[in-house]
């Protein structure tokens, strides 16, 4: 059955909500009209299980009998940084200091998102990666899950490394090529 591609619109928008348990949320576009359906298969096609409350995001969408869906995520932008910290491990760092930090591909070992926090390894390093939940929020995420793959900045906290900033893990790789 051949698709109905003049439905197709180019949306920007922010995420009303996302539940990754139930695997949906909804985007309210920019331009009104109805929410929009995101279904957790469009984001993982864009490399994320999850997209916290609040976040702008760049959508394509498809009118259906039952609604408008997301069918693609083109860019999702994390909230704007507040000039305070967000966790006390970052308060000695200046914020182009962190920025000037280099994004490394990861996997998430594991993250509860009901403690607020979980660990990642960097890709040839056994050693733990600490994430907290605030810090997922200031990306643009709401949880992670086992295996996934991200873009971290690091740093080495209070505590041991920790990740100042989560991103897709694409976001590594483009990183890695401007750098050569």
């Amino acid at each position: 059955m051949a698709e109905d591609l003049s439905s197709l619109q180019q949306i920007q928008g922010l995420v009303k909500w996302f539940d990754p348990t139930k695997g949906f949320g909804f985007v309210v576009s920019d331009l009104g009209g109805p929410d929009i359906l995101l279904h957790v298969n469009v984001l993982r096609n864009f490399g994320q299980s999850s997209v916290a409350d609040g976040t702008r995001i760049e959508i394509v969408t498809h009118h259906t009998d039952r609604g408008v869906q997301a069918v693609e995520v083109l860019a999702i932008h994390p909230p704007e940084r507040e000039e305070t910290p967000v966790l006390s491990d970052f308060a000695d760092f200046d914020q182009a200091d962190l920025l000037s930090k280099p994004l490394v591909p990861a996997r998430v070992k594991w993250f509860n998102k009901g403690k607020g926090f979980g660990f990642a390894n960097i890709f040839g390093s056994s050693e733990d990666v600490f994430l907290h939940v605030e810090v997922l929020r200031q990306s643009g995420l709401a949880d992670l899950q086992p295996g996934e793959a991200l873009a971290l900045r690091v740093i080495d906290g209070k505590r041991g490394q920790m990740a100042a900033e989560v991103q897709a893990w694409e976001a590594a790789l483009l990183d890695c090529d401007q750098d050569s």
